[in-house]
């Protein structure tokens, strides 16, 4: 697909990186000074909304800069401005609700970095926006990788073991704490998780999203997920087998694990060398204040680089 549309120019951005003749991420901006207003922005949303989806296929990663998108109300009027049906995110990571449809992105220590974990439950995001709001002095950049990459050389190097993972399924753990703690990347509580302080209601939304739940004495919760897939592929995107896991981001950590379904340990050679594939292929850009990143999270990772503060990116999921 050419790029056509009168309402968006195309831009640059450092970082940027061509990968299978796509640019990523695609940088779109104003076509006209006048046209950088969040009405203007709106309109051409909604107007070329078909085109847009298509582009966030065919890119994997569209990044809007140049635009006056200044709060969390403006970023929430792009998000419902595609129609997409919202779809909560479930996790370790320790997020607090903004507005409507709104999240505050990992608030873990700034110092530390992670590999984001959005692929573990039963229903994925299929999209995730994040915004900048403000901008760190240094660092912080949100990191993302063509996923079909990873794929492609852990096949090379670890033929057997891809196989093996991929035929038998990957079974995760994580504990998710009584209260919520910024001070861990995985400090999120179960009811924040769950959106419920009723331990019933809590299972029951659990298993509806594929998890198993054991509680634990010091009033936390240990979810059990599986079996998911190491590799998957889906409709339009070239036929791509995608690399949509988070064993690196599970695997070994203090309140999560990663295993192999029927209970076999993953060697810890692959997750090491997968880690490292997953650094060499990643892109970043430097946030710049109203930027709005728009994912294909069928085929993206990502993660977020240590910052100074301050740094403050929102992030809507979508179905």
């Amino acid at each position: 697909m050419e790029f056509s549309c009168k309402d968006f120019k195309v831009g640059k951005c450092q970082g940027q990186k061509l990968v299978d003749g796509e640019s990523m991420p695609l940088v779109l901006q104003p076509p006209e000074a006048d046209k950088a207003d969040m009405e203007s922005l709106l309109l051409a949303l909604k107007t070329n909304k078909d085109w847009f989806e298509q582009l966030i296929i065919k890119n994997s990663a569209v990044l809007l800069r140049g635009f006056d998108v200044k709060n969390a109300q403006d970023f929430n009027d792009i998000v419902e401005a595609f129609g997409w049906d919202d779809i909560r995110y479930v996790g370790p990571a320790p997020r607090t609700h903004v507005h409507k449809r709104v999240w505050t992105a990992n608030e873990g220590p700034l110092s530390e970095s992670y590999n984001a974990i959005v692929h573990q439950i039963k229903e994925s995001p299929k999209t995730l926006l994040l915004f900048c709001e403000v901008p760190p002095p240094e660092g912080g950049e949100t990191p993302f990788v063509p996923s079909f990459r990873v794929t492609e050389r852990m096949l090379q190097e670890f033929p057997e073991a891809v196989e093996e993972m991929d035929a038998k399924g990957l079974q995760y753990s994580f504990t998710a704490l009584s209260k919520n703690d910024t001070s861990s990347m995985r400090g999120r509580g179960w009811e924040d998780t769950f959106g419920t302080s009723d331990r019933e209601e809590a299972e029951r939304r659990a298993k509806a999203l594929g998890m198993d739940l054991e509680w634990l004495p010091n009033g936390g919760v240990k979810a059990v997920l599986g079996p998911r897939s190491l590799t998957r592929v889906f409709d339009g995107r070239k036929g791509r087998r995608m690399w949509f896991n988070t064993v690196v981001g599970m695997h070994g950590k203090e309140i999560s694990s990663a295993s192999m379904a029927d209970g076999t340990e993953i060697p810890e050679n692959v997750v090491k060398r997968c880690g490292e594939i997953i650094e060499e292929e990643s892109i970043q850009f430097k946030w710049e204040k109203g930027d709005v990143a728009i994912f294909d999270n069928m085929a993206l990772l990502h993660g977020r680089r240590p910052s100074k503060p301050p740094r403050r990116v929102l992030v809507a999921t979508c179905k």
